[in-house]
């Protein structure tokens, strides 16, 4: 039996490029201090842009764009990547929760789904930034088994804000 609060988690597929720039353009807009990106640098992608980067990810077998939905809507995103450098790490990016859905349990379902994905690909290490600061990603983050890795650093280029390197070992040999 599903409720109306009951979350999904599934891949994002080519054909749902306008959703994924929804939500993308949304976070962006709510937390424009949680992110590398800009809403503005964004805003300046082309539908056919948008839709090149699902279309991508949908061949790469290097990335996982997920949706959570609640009540059939959209409702946060997450990406994990594997890493450019080492493919035994899966990176997270654009983690985002709608606001009219915040508390119902979206983050963590996305997050835990990015976490399954990259233990099927056998990776040792799920490896993400965020904020610093006692918000509620960096407790989840800590709930969910990520530590901080090394130092603070800028959150993108000319910015005062800080970004702190998370990790999670997820497998027996990471260090």
């Amino acid at each position: 039996m599903t409720t109306e609060n009951t979350v999904s988690v599934r891949k994002l597929e080519i054909h749902e490029w306008e959703t994924y720039s929804n939500l993308r353009l949304r976070s962006l807009a709510d937390s424009p201090d949680a992110f590398g990106s800009t809403l503005a640098a964004e805003q300046e992608r082309s539908p056919e842009a948008w839709a090149a980067r699902l279309s991508a990810a949908a061949v790469s077998g290097k990335d996982y764009p997920l949706v959570a939905e609640i009540a059939g809507t959209a409702a946060g995103l997450v990406w994990a990547k594997v890493d450019a450098d080492d493919e035994s790490i899966v990176n997270i990016f654009q983690m985002w929760v709608a606001p009219e859905s915040r508390g119902r349990g979206a983050a963590a379902a996305l997050l835990r789904t990015a976490i399954l994905w990259a233990k099927d690909r056998n990776a040792r290490l799920v490896r993400l930034g965020v904020a610093c600061g006692d918000t509620p990603a960096v407790r989840l983050y800590v709930r969910e088994g990520f530590r901080d890795v090394g130092e603070p650093e800028p959150l993108r280029a000319g910015s005062p804000l800080l970004s702190q390197t998370m990790q999670l070992a997820i497998a027996a040999e990471a260090a």
